[in-house]
């Protein structure tokens, strides 16, 4: 029996994606038949194929946001890879402003900017965050805490799309062998196989994505734990109150 891949002939759009994780996601969306890719990027970016589109795209640039809303027509999946992670201390005020400026205001625009592109196609929007959102890594503090604001984010965004038929996935994920996690020392996971598993689990419906061994550890005890029931019980509020 000959079966349809859940991404054949969808349209894809992916922040961060000239290299690390980005790349490695638009080169598995080809491999399973995506009709369009957009790869958006601050850094200019060429692709052989002509089913990849690239877009000048730096989440913390309003315009440019605005710019690739109005640049795409149509849109099933968001992916909100961009991110950035540097190891400044705490007490550092303008590294915590930058971490949150890519990584929780840059995808919260995203998903307002295509909020009506993927209402239509009742879409999906997948948040690649970290396994920092939940237990702060203090090496990297003002990374941990921006991963952590949005998974929070997500969380949100999941109750109040919800009514809107879009589906919303967080990524938690451990090490990811790229340029980002290139002086620690710890195992790290190839781009290529976390691409592949995050697809996979958006294609199955999860929510919370684990999508590597470091990571795979918590998917038994997060998805029937007490973290997820409460954001359960949280999201029910919304049918009582509106």
């Amino acid at each position: 029996m000959v079966t349809t891949d859940p991404f054949s002939g969808r349209t894809v759009l992916i922040t961060g994606a000239n290299r690390g994780l980005g790349q490695a996601l638009v080169e598995e969306l080809l491999h399973r038949g995506a009709a369009r890719v957009y790869a958006g990027s601050r850094q200019p970016l060429t692709h052989p194929d002509p089913r990849v589109t690239t877009l000048p795209l730096d989440v913390t640039d309003a315009a440019q946001v605005t710019a690739a809303a109005k640049t795409v027509a149509d849109l099933d999946l968001l992916i909100n890879n961009a991110g950035i992670s540097t190891p400044e201390p705490l007490g550092d005020r303008e590294s915590l402003d930058r971490h949150l400026a890519v990584n929780l205001y840059g995808p919260w625009a995203l998903t307002q900017a295509f909020r009506p592109h993927l209402t239509t196609a009742h879409g999906a929007v997948v948040n690649v965050l970290s396994l920092a959102a939940i237990a702060s890594l203090p090496i990297m503090p003002a990374y941990s805490v921006s991963k952590a604001a949005a998974l929070s984010l997500t969380q949100a965004t999941r109750a109040l799309l919800a009514a809107d038929g879009v589906r919303v996935h967080a990524v938690l994920a451990g090490p990811i062998d790229t340029d980002m996690t290139r002086d620690l020392p710890v195992q790290k996971t190839p781009p290529e196989a976390v691409a592949h598993a995050v697809l996979e689990a958006v294609a199955a419906g999860t929510e919370d994505i684990f999508p590597d061994p470091w990571s795979a550890q918590l998917t038994e005890s997060w998805a029937g734990g007490p973290v997820r029931k409460l954001e359960q019980d949280n999201a029910a509020l919304l049918a009582q109150l509106t």
